[in-house]
């Protein structure tokens, strides 16, 4: 590429830094390097769900606000999902692909509009379970598997988007004030090389190296109780939260109990601290086991920004012992307290894995100058509302509107990112908080009648099918085109 406008590097290969590294390849002044830290391109995790939110984007049909050389296809068309080969590039724009299994279902926005069943809960902390309500959502949760999803993503990079594996970063250096201009941020990886961009977001997890550096930028200058603050939210704290996962022989549940709801439903059985989900997937194959324990007093703090309260770690161990594998006997404990019906399922079990689930606690900031983070390394959340990737995606598109803006020069990308902070940030941070609200409301943790329980947890959940990410996107072109409105 010739002389482009800035030179923007991804560190982090997920599906989040790659989501944005097929977006912003539409714009052909802007140079792109995704570096990942992995020997390949991968993905960890079986599956990935993502809510039709994330994908309802049509702001992009009203208004050609970044290249007037770009064509006016709708979001849809350019939506590196619903165009791709292996999800039916025939897919129309009155379509939404839905991964079930290797068979792919599709979803009209009619459909969106009108109310489906997407989860059937029972009280099951007690010898014979009752059916307490059925989650109706506008539009289901759209399940794919992760290694796929990844593969689709890559497969729509273009040559001209440079890739870098085995480049795990260490930390970055940006150009003091009054340097330069166009003096560039200065990467520094594992294996002692070093790299430079104009732009630099991070996409690299949890575990990020991009926000403890971009975090002791942020807290330079600040008096000590808000320096303690700020460097406070460096480190991944646990939730709280322990999830227990595995996939169980459908054939063996069918031998043991013919009829088991979970062979044909996506069913929830709710314990006090303690509950799990259980659907069909791979084409009726396996039933896919999600279980959760809760310890109260852990997941209350989650998101206190207290730096003097004590962050216990799971079960005494390090930071970085994080998974454990179980035997059935293990695995199933947590849960031997739950009806008949879902002990049928238990006894079925052969083994398991267990998470620690760990989040990053609510950040000041998710930018600093022409640094930026999105996706889990600005806002690990519990798994609960199956939301972590969609807001994954749904940073990305704002980054891309933002960046990608006919408007925006490296002069201005501080202030860019300051709009994707602003729009963004309040945003993740809500969600964050409303899906470990559903954990607890699941685990019988809050005082909440039976009767009104279901009502609630819909009511907690339903930004995910009743809002739309257009008008965030819609007030960060206003605020890219107006500079004389103050973004920070």
């Amino acid at each position: 590429m010739s002389n482009p406008k800035f030179r923007i590097a991804i560190c982090g290969g997920g599906v989040g830094g790659l989501t944005l590294a097929v977006a912003l390849s539409r714009y052909q002044d802007i140079a792109i390097d995704v570096y990942e830290a992995a020997q390949t391109f991968c993905e960890i995790g079986a599956g990935v769900g993502v809510w039709p939110r994330a994908f309802r984007v049509r702001i992009l049909e009203k208004r050609r606000h970044a290249n007037p050389r770009q064509s006016s296809r709708s979001y849809e068309n350019l939506d590196p999902i619903s165009n791709s080969n292996c999800f039916n590039a025939a897919a129309t724009n009155t379509q939404k692909n839905i991964v079930s299994g290797n068979r792919i279902r599709y979803m009209s926005k009619s459909a969106e509009r009108s109310s489906v069943p997407a989860v059937r809960s029972r009280k099951s902390n007690q010898a014979v379970g009752i059916e307490l309500f059925d989650l109706m959502t506008k539009g289901k949760l759209m399940r794919f598997h992760r290694a796929d999803f990844h593969g689709v993503l890559l497969s729509f990079l273009p040559p001209s988007c440079a890739t870098h594996n085995a480049k795990r970063l260490i930390s970055y250096t940006q150009p003091l004030e009054g340097s330069p201009r166009n003096s560039p941020i200065t990467l520094t990886f594992t294996d002692g090389s070093t790299a430079t961009c104009d732009v630099l977001i991070g996409a690299d997890g949890i575990k990020s190296a991009v926000r403890p550096c971009m975090l002791r930028e942020l807290a330079e200058g600040l008096d000590h109780d808000e320096k303690e603050s700020v460097l406070s939210c460096m480190s991944p704290i646990w939730s709280g939260v322990a999830a227990y996962r595995t996939l169980v022989s459908a054939e063996k549940l069918r031998a043991r109990c013919p009829d088991h709801r979970t062979l044909r439903e996506f069913t929830q059985y709710m314990g006090k601290d303690a509950y799990f989900l259980a659907y069909p997937i791979s084409l009726g194959q396996y039933v896919n086991f999600a279980g959760f324990t809760l310890e109260r007093d852990v997941v209350d703090l989650a998101y206190k920004a207290d730096t003097e309260i004590p962050r216990p770690s799971f079960k005494g161990k390090t930071n970085d012992e994080w998974v454990s594998e179980l035997t059935a006997q293990q695995f199933v404990e947590p849960f031997k307290d739950l009806e008949e019906d879902a002990q049928h399922l238990l006894e079925c079990v052969e083994k398991g894995t267990l998470w620690a689930v760990h989040t990053v606690k609510t950040l000041p900031s998710t930018n600093f100058r022409r640094v930026a983070i999105m996706g889990d390394a600005a806002h690990a959340m519990t798994p609960f509302q199956g939301s972590g990737a969609g807001q994954g995606i749904e940073d990305a598109y704002l980054l891309m509107t933002v960046l990608g803006h006919k408007s925006t020069t490296l002069e201005t990308v501080p202030r860019a990112l300051a709009i994707y902070d602003k729009l963004r940030r309040p945003f993740s941070s809500e969600v964050a908080r409303r899906s470990m609200r559903g954990g607890q409301l699941c685990a019988f943790q809050e005082d909440v009648p039976l009767h009104e329980l279901g009502d609630t947890i819909t009511k907690n959940w339903e930004w995910a099918w009743l809002t739309d990410l257009d008008d965030a996107l819609e007030e960060a072109v206003r605020l890219v085109e107006d500079s004389s409105i103050d973004v920070n």
